[in-house]
């Protein structure tokens, strides 16, 4: 009577502080596996090589809505959610660890084990890739051990004060290792400091074929409407890199090779040592909904593909160019459209500065009328002359078309969609883009009226996009809007809906105004 019963260790009696040991652990496994990914790979750490598989296996269907829903925040919100799991993973175990049931111990090592398959399933990957999950998962879980440990007698009824200052102690120092190890480790890997000073230091190349100078009228004084060029910092960016590669001139090499008379390896130096060219073209994502804003418009300087494959010497037979980047992506592109006159080419330069790092730094391919996923290799350091028949790239793999031509598309910039207007003359503009054909005609339909044809924009060339404008007389009401482009060969752009998937999406873009 009068005496008090003694709760048995790890009965969960402080449930919080549980947690937050299982976080801290956590936080020490990603922390070191990120330090020890420094000597190996930098995709060979835990976050990034899960991240990396994360994307590989997603379905489509979930790929599009996360791609449409976020736009170029995709990878941002990939972390964010891969990070949300981890921490209620981490959290569980915490609460779940005692000293006679290592059970959170066993969720450690179970999510270590699949960061070390998702390691080992990277391009280029070795045994070695494991190690920065391994390594990790152990010092995380030595972490989660002792954590829970010094709990143990706060939870049996022991005087509160020496137990609760050492388990105090034991988490700030997990936490300053956590800390250290990760900060120590992104530093390390990124190399972004070695790479922006390399970039800094390069200097763009001369023209000997320069763009042709704009015309009158090319970007047209439209407030609100899409630039005839699209500022480096706003260019769209989708790609399977989550984390940007760290590549200099010093480092960077491209062979050419698969079907041809010679094998070429090129360093930076005899690349630039090359005749440049300089192009405006518009490079447009296959992602990219109706209406969507995943294209962008930039001058590129580069050097022309064809050149470069007529010194390796294509076989007639060889259809598609497998080009690949250095963090393993692929891309097949027909052979024919590298060929065939266009100003293909292997670009060094975008809007008059080095290429930026997240855009391929420091060489990527650039080919206009193709969509990205087919074509525009950020970071190339391989092209591989081969056939459709015999390889397959990344996206072609996973359900998508193998050529990958751009179709014509339409956007309104202005008015917004859900905008109200005033009532009389309202400006309707936007651009238009069907890369190498050209776009001869725009026109616009108010509710299920006939079509009315938009001024043009000068054009430049037919590899970039055109603006349009249209005058409306709006009258009072609901109304809804649409735009539909006619390409350089005559043929309307079609109204039919179809989803990203396989090959590009199709429709009219259309808004809904208020006018009043």
């Amino acid at each position: 009577m009068g005496s008090s019963i003694e709760a048995p260790p790890g009965t969960g009696r402080h449930p919080a502080a549980r947690a937050l040991a299982g976080l801290l652990a956590a936080a020490v496994v990603l922390a070191v596996g990120e330090l020890v990914s420094v000597p190996i790979a930098a995709e060979s750490s835990p976050f990034y090589a899960v991240g990396s598989a994360v994307v590989d296996v997603t379905p489509q269907g979930i790929r599009e809505w996360a791609i449409s829903t976020f736009s170029t925040s995709d990878k941002t919100a990939l972390f964010a959610g891969i990070a949300v799991v981890i921490a209620l993973v981490a959290a569980a175990a915490g609460i779940v660890e005692s000293r006679s049931r290592p059970a959170g111990s066993v969720l450690l090592v179970a999510l270590g084990i699949v960061g070390a398959a998702a390691a080992l399933t990277r391009p280029g990957s070795d045994w070695t890739w494991a190690l920065p999950t391994v390594v990790g998962v152990a010092a995380g879980v030595f972490t989660l051990r002792r954590l829970t440990s010094a709990l143990d007698p706060i939870e049996a009824g022991a005087a509160a004060g020496i137990p609760r200052r050492r388990f105090l102690a034991l988490a700030l120092t997990a936490a300053a290792v956590a800390a250290v190890a990760g900060v120590v480790g992104r530093m390390l890997a990124e190399g972004r400091r070695v790479v922006a000073e390399n970039r800094a230091a390069v200097r763009v190349p001369t023209p000997t074929s320069p763009a042709p100078p704009l015309p009158a009228g090319a970007d047209l004084p439209v407030p609100g409407i899409t630039s005839l060029v699209t500022p480096n910092h706003s260019f769209y960016r989708v790609d399977t890199a989550l984390r940007v590669p760290s590549l200099t001139t010093d480092d960077w090499r491209l062979r050419i090779h698969g079907m041809v008379d010679r094998e070429v390896t090129l360093d930076y130096a005899a690349l630039t040592a090359r005749a440049p060219i300089e192009r405006m073209v518009t490079l447009t994502c296959v992602s990219n909904p109706v209406g969507g804003d995943l294209a962008g418009n930039a001058m590129w300087i580069g050097y022309r593909l064809a050149d470069l494959l007529t010194e390796a010497g294509v076989h007639p037979d060889a259809d598609m160019l497998l080009s690949t980047s250095v963090d393993g992506f692929t891309a097949g592109s027909p052979t024919a459209a590298l060929t065939d006159g266009r100003d293909a080419m292997l670009a060094v330069a975008m809007n008059g500065e080095p290429l930026p790092l997240e855009h391929g730094y420091p060489a990527r391919l650039v080919v206009p009328g193709l969509y990205g996923y087919v074509s525009a290799t950020k970071w190339v350091v391989d092209l591989e002359l081969t056939r459709f028949d015999r390889a397959e790239a990344y996206w072609t793999r996973r359900g998508w078309s193998a050529h990958g031509p751009i179709k014509t598309a339409s956007r309104i910039d202005v008015p917004r969609d859900r905008a109200s207007v005033p009532a009389g003359r309202t400006t309707v503009a936007g651009v238009a883009w069907a890369q190498h054909r050209g776009i001869s005609e725009v026109q616009v339909q108010v509710d299920d009226g006939g079509w009315s044809s938009a001024a043009l924009s000068s054009e430049y060339t037919n590899d970039c996009w055109r603006q349009w404008v249209w005058d409306w007389e709006a009258p009072t009401g609901e109304h809804t809007l649409r735009v539909r482009a006619v390409d350089g060969s005559g043929t309307v752009q079609t109204g039919e809906v179809a989803d990203p998937v396989p090959d590009g999406a199709t429709g009219w873009d259309s808004v809904r105004v208020s006018v009043g």
